[in-house]
């Protein structure tokens, strides 16, 4: 253990020591906010103790706690979309008291509670973390007439896709598989439904999300660019109500209610596409659709113990003509018990099961093939509000993989195709980390952090070895890279190690606040990643295979530096975010030239470790009331990657020069607004404007054998055109004054209004009629316009 993390620890140990003295000279309030008509937990509530000005915030599962001295106190609630709130509260004893808040009927109040909302995030020690509950994302425009969990987060500064048609997302210049996509705290492996036109999360089934740019608290690892922390609601244990839409290609459902009520309730929510029954109609022998199903069972033993089992399955179906079949898909379960030991100690226990599959069948080969990653997961969570101005959590985690990097089956014996199983692979990941949050003094709050990860490569399987331990070798009289020889192999018996990793990861973060409406915050992260994604797309494919840590693939290590400035405006009508940030990554994986990443059963033969690194500006100005409200987010960025030569001999990569990331988008530019005209008619739309994402031209050829050669420059050395659209929705209700019994809405949008055919790659081609050589651009989506009719009941 170095210095450095010596003294990260010792700075943690002094704090805890400091402040836990203190613990026992005042009395707890504590509780659970929930939504009085509903009793879902809200997430994110501002508890306002205004007699001693003093604010703190429900956690992700709705429970607060806050340590205050003898006395009566009015304690005001705010969040919003919700009625502000105020209770009077004598404390003369610790009380536990539970909040049920009324949902908003007049626009006017939510300028009230977005107030205290926004002061608070002035003052607390959280930056590059944009929040959003479902209230907000519906209130964006519904392109194909539904919102989208995902769409909505790539409206935020530092956020992109990889392009039209492109699954996944990329934060701060980083690769898809760099994202931590958590949905009630199981992980998502590829969140795209049709490669990236729908998410794979029902907004019916959704409660809250929030996205980590930088800033991540020590309780999250394992990816090295972002979180986005999704939680489901928990059904409805009063009332029995129905939620649905109905679309020109899709459909969705949700029910919920109570098993018993106020003590137990269910949810589930099905969405299914159904455009390729028109195709079948039409005669066509293609199709594409995708259905999912949510589940959540909820259940309050008492009043300090909660249980809930939540569940997701999801399924992609791609067939074309029956000789190409394509399946992919995730299956998560989550087991989940809330425990409170006392008005001051909140724990969370989760045991998760996660699946991601992939299966294609090509009936023109005759060959089966599938791959996929599961995981077995538990962790043990505890939150310690010892005073009210010092918050200790602390848990462990540990993760066992099972990796399937391919299986081959033939599909009939005329094939020639012999049976295969890619060498399967198993890895153990474990986690302790404790994280404490402080007020230092009125204009000082910070939030540090230390989480110790550990990795183990496991057996069975057998090993190659290679000279030098070399797997890539480099030939200097070609001067390039090709694949290394193995020199025999070693066998490794069941949960035998093959390698293992460990790494400490220090985390703090700081706010100063000038006033009420100022403050400067600055943030440090240090983060490690064990698996990783083999792609050399632009963005996840279902087609791309995980592959964990090992002797040749090394931990990817990230450092990352955020500073920012935060300001409310008019009384909180407008809010102001500039941050810039400079992050770098150690062992990111790069690709020899020509590397073959299919069923390769030896990849470390076509891997180089590299670095990464990104830097940038985001600003984000919003309007948060009146009729038109929305935002403008504007990123300055740069990405970069480097994979120099491992001896004075080998040239690297690029000529072991810097080059530009596949992710790399120096402009990104996204204005999202909403409009209410009447309580009966609504708009919406959302500009998006991109730079091109980075590409490799050819830059001459040559003739070999007759055959026209290209010669390609250095990598991502062109760009395709800069990426734009916009879309527009209109939301028609018929009746906006009912608020029981049968209630509907009227969606109306276009996807793409101006119809911008935005390249999602260029490919190169000889014309065969004039011989002459052709840049030919595919565009996979144009203007679309559909209808929604949404209810509930």
């Amino acid at each position: 253990m170095n210095l450095k993390n010596i003294f990260w620890l010792s700075l943690l140990i002094m704090g805890i020591f400091s402040f836990t003295a203190r613990a026992q000279e005042k009395y707890t309030l504590s509780g659970t906010v929930t939504d009085g008509k509903t009793s879902e937990t809200l997430i994110g509530v501002t508890v306002y103790i205004l007699e001693l000005q003093k604010v703190t915030v429900t956690n992700q599962y709705g429970f607060f706690s806050i340590s205050l001295p003898k006395g009566e106190y009015t304690v005001q609630l705010d969040y919003m979309g919700f009625q502000l709130q105020q209770e009077k509260v004598a404390l003369n004893t610790d009380i536990r008291k539970n909040f049920g808040m009324a949902e908003n009927s007049e626009q006017l109040e939510e300028v009230v509670i977005s107030e205290k909302k926004n002061r608070v995030a002035i003052r607390k020690p959280e930056m590059s973390v944009n929040k959003l509950s479902i209230k907000d994302i519906k209130k964006m425009p519904a392109v194909m007439g539904e919102v989208d969990v995902l769409k909505s987060i790539l409206q935020l500064p530092g956020v992109t896709n990889g392009g039209e048609g492109a699954s996944g997302f990329n934060v701060r210049g980083g690769a898809a598989d760099q994202n931590l996509i958590l949905l009630d705290e199981a992980t998502i492996y590829n969140a795209s439904h049709l490669f990236g036109f729908f998410s794979v999360f029902n907004s019916d089934a959704i409660k809250d999300l929030k996205l980590y740019k930088g800033g991540i608290p020590a309780r999250f690892g394992g990816r090295v660019s972002s979180v986005l922390d999704i939680y489901q609601k928990e059904g409805n244990n009063k009332d029995f109500h129905m939620t649905g839409g109905i679309g020109a290609i899709s459909s969705r459902i949700m029910v919920e209610g109570p098993i018993v009520k106020d003590k137990a309730s269910f949810l589930i929510a099905g969405r299914s596409s159904y455009a390729h029954l028109f195709l079948k109609l039409a005669d066509m022998k293609n199709s594409a659709y995708f259905y999912d199903l949510n589940t959540k069972l909820s259940y309050k033993a008492n009043e300090n113990n909660t249980l809930f089992l939540s569940g997701y399955f999801g399924r992609d179906v791609f067939d074309f003509d029956k000789s190409f079949n394509m399946t992919y898909g995730n299956t998560l379960l989550n087991l989940r018990w809330n425990h409170l030991f006392s008005d001051k100690l909140f724990s969370n226990l989760s045991m998760i099961y996660t699946d991601y599959y992939y299966g294609l069948s090509l009936g023109m080969v005759g060959l089966d093939w599938d791959s996929g990653i599961k995981n077995y997961n538990i962790k043990y969570d505890l939150k310690h509000y010892l005073t009210d101005k010092f918050t200790l959590s602390y848990g462990v985690n540990g993760i066992y993989y099972n990796f399937n990097p391919g299986t081959i089956r033939p599909t009939n014996e005329s094939s020639g195709i012999n049976p295969r199983q890619l060498d399967r692979k198993y890895a153990f990941e474990q986690a302790v980390y404790v994280e404490a949050e402080q007020q230092l003094s009125d204009n000082i709050a910070v939030n540090y952090g230390l989480r110790y990860s550990r990795f183990n490569r496991l057996g069975e399987q057998k090993v190659n070895t290679y000279a030098n331990d070399q797997a890539v070798v480099f030939n200097t009289e070609l001067q390039l890279y090709e694949k290394g020889t193995p020199t025999g192999s070693q066998s490794y018996g069941k949960n035998k190690s093959i390698a293992d990793f460990g790494n400490l990861e220090p985390r703090a973060s700081i706010a100063y606040t000038l006033n009420d409406n100022e403050s400067v915050k600055a943030s440090y992260n240090r983060m490690a990643q064990y698996i990783h994604l083999i792609s050399n797309t632009a963005s996840a494919t279902p087609l791309d295979v995980w592959a964990p840590s090992d002797n040749f693939i090394k931990p990817q290590l990230l450092d990352q530096y955020a500073l920012g400035y935060f300001r409310n405006f008019k009384d909180d009508a407008y809010s102001l975010e500039v941050e810039g940030f400079y992050k770098k990554i150690k062992n990111r994986i790069d690709y020899i030239d020509g590397a073959d990443l299919i069923a390769n059963d030896a990849i470390e033969q076509v891997i180089l470790n590299g670095e990464a690194r990104a830097y940038g500006l985001e600003v984000l100005l919003r309007k948060n009331t009146g009729k038109l409200n929305g935002w403008i987010s504007y990123t300055l960025s740069r990405a970069e990657q480097r994979t120099p030569g491992r001896t004075p001999e080998e040239t690297g990569i690029n000529n072991g020069e810097w080059y530009r990331s596949t992710y790399d988008k120096m402009h990104n530019l996204a204005v999202t607004s909403s409009y209410k005209y009447t309580e009966k008619w609504s708009f919406g739309a959302i500009l998006a404007v991109q730079s091109g994402r980075p590409v490799t031209y050819p830059e001459g050829q040559y003739q070999y054998q007759g055959i026209n050669v290209p010669v390609y420059g250095e990598r991502n050395k062109n760009n395709l055109a800069a990426y734009h659209h916009l879309d527009i929705s209109a939301t028609y209700t018929p009746k906006p004054e009912k608020t029981k019994g049968w209630q509907s809405e009227w969606v109306f949008s276009i996807y793409n209004l101006y119809n911008r055919r935005n390249a999602a790659s260029v490919t190169f081609t000889q014309n065969e009629t004039s011989g002459i050589n052709e840049a030919v651009r595919l565009s996979i989506f144009g203007l679309i316009p559909s209808v929604t009719y949404n209810f509930k009941f």
